[in-house]
C-alpha cells in the first residue's frame, strides 16, 4: 500500500483554550521567546525577532512567553518594542524569581525579589499589567508560602491577571494554592520529555489548572533538521545536554526522530515537527510552546493544526520511543542553581 500524498496545508485557524478562573482566552500555540533574548542560544538579532512576533499575531497565535532571564532582559525588551501599539492583541505571559549576577543565574523567589522584578518586567514590556505571571522555578530557601504570597499581592492589585508556576511539583501547587490561587503550570513538555504524565499533567487537569508545555520541539531536535554530526557553538545551551553532548546518545535520537517522522509522513503526510506539536495539543487542554526566532520558523505551524493523531497513531508513537529510548533523559540539566550553590 503507498504512502498518502503530502498534505496540501492551508492556514487554518489557531485552536484556543481558557484560562480557567480567568477571563484570558490564548491560543494553544504559543510564541516562546527564550532564543530571542540571545543568551544561550548564540546571540540575537531584534529586527528578526520583533518580525517574528508580528509573524506570529498575524497567523492568529496571540499567546507571547517571555521571562527576564532570557538575555537578562533582553527579550522582554523586545516584545515590548513589538507590541508597541497592538498591546491588546496578545497575552504576555513572563515570570519572576530568578536573579542574575556576572552572568550566573540563581533562584530568588522572595516576596522582595518578586515585587522587584514585576516592576523591571512592567518597564520593559511597556505595558501596565502582565496577562500570565510565573514563578520561573521554585526556591527551596524560600518558604513557598512567601513565593505564593507575593505572587497573590500583585494579583490583588491588578499589576498581573493570572497566576503561574512554572517547574513545579504536585506537593509544591498544593502548598501555593492554600495561599493563592493557581491558574497556570508551565512545564516541560515533548515527546521526549514526559515526565509530568505522572502526576503534574492529571493534578492539573483534576484541579482547573492550564498547562504550558514548554520545549514542544525538544530545543530543536523534533524539528527533523537536527543531524548527528550537527554543532552548536558559543554559549549555546544544546553543549551541555546529554541528548546532544553525547554524540552515542545523540545518534539515538535522531533515529528516534527518523523513525516517527516516516510515521507522520505514511499515516498523515506530514512531517516529524507536525507531529511532535499535534503530540502535546492532543494529550488534552494543553498548550505547545513554539520557539522561535525567525518568521520562517513558523511557517510549519499550519501542518499542526486542523487534524488529530488517533489511538492507534499514539500507540506507535509510544512503540517507536521505547524501541530507540529505553530510558529517555529529561531536561534537568537546565535547572538553575540555588543560591548557596551559585
Amino acid at each position: 500500500m503507498s504512502a498518502p500524498a503530502p498534505a496540501q496545508i492551508s492556514a487554518p485557524d489557531i485552536e484556543f483554550v481558557g484560562i480557567p478562573a480567568t477571563s484570558l482566552k490564548v491560543s494553544r500555540i504559543g510564541l516562546g521567546t527564550w532564543a530571542m533574548g540571545g543568551w544561550m542560544w548564540g546571540g540575537t538579532d531584534q529586527k528578526d525577532s520583533i518580525a517574528t512576533i508580528h509573524a506570529a499575531l498575524d497567523q492568529g497565535i496571540n499567546l507571547i512567553d517571555t521571562a527576564p532571564v532570557y538575555g537578562f532582559g533582553v527579550s522582554e525588551t523586545i516584545v515590548g518594542a513589538a507590541l508597541a501599539g497592538i498591546r491588546s492583541e496578545a497575552v504576555i505571559a513572563t515570570k519572576a524569581g530568578l536573579e542574575w549576577r556576572g552572568g550566573k543565574v540563581f533562584r530568588n523567589a522572595s516576596r522582595v525579589r518578586i515585587l522587584q522584578e514585576v516592576d523591571d518586567s512592567l518597564r520593559r514590556l511597556h505595558t501596565d499589567y502582565i496577562d500570565i505571571y510565573q514563578v520561573h522555578w521554585p526556591d527551596p530557601q524560600v518558604g513557598i508560602e512567601e513565593t505564593a504570597e507575593a505572587m497573590r499581592t500583585l494579583f490583588d492589585q491588578g499589576k498581573i491577571r493570572a497566576i503561574g508556576v512554572s517547574n513545579f511539583s504536585v506537593d509544591q501547587m498544593k502548598r501555593f494554592r492554600r495561599v493563592a490561587p493557581l491558574h497556570v503550570l508551565q512545564s516541560p513538555y515533548n515527546l521526549f520529555e514526559r515526565e509530568i504524565e505522572a502526576d503534574v499533567l492529571p493534578y492539573c487537569r483534576e484541579n482547573q489548572i492550564a498547562t504550558l508545555g514548554y520545549g514542544a520541539l525538544c530545543r530543536g531536535l523534533l524539528s527533523g533538521r537536527m543531524k548527528t554530526y550537527t554543532r552548536f557553538e558559543g554559549d549555546d545551551l544544546r553543549r551541555t545536554d546529554p541528548k546532544f553532548a553525547d554524540m552515542q546518545l545523540r545518534s539515538r535520537y535522531v533515529r528516534a526522530v527518523h523513525a516517527l517522522d516516516a510515521l507522520a509522513q505514511q499515516r498523515f503526510g506530514r512531517d516529524v515537527l507536525s507531529l511532535a506539536v499535534r503530540w502535546v495539543l492532543d494529550r488534552g487542554p494543553t498548550v505547545a510552546l513554539w520557539g522561535a526566532r525567525r518568521p520562517e520558523q513558523l511557517d510549519a505551524i499550519a501542518g499542526a493544526l486542523a487534524w488529530n493523531l488517533d489511538a492507534q497513531a499514539m500507540k506507535e508513537i509510544d512503540d517507536i520511543l521505547e524501541h530507540e529510548l529505553d530510558a529517555p533523559l529529561g531536561p534537568e540539566f537546565m535547572a538553575p542553581p540555588e543560591r548557596a550553590a551559585a
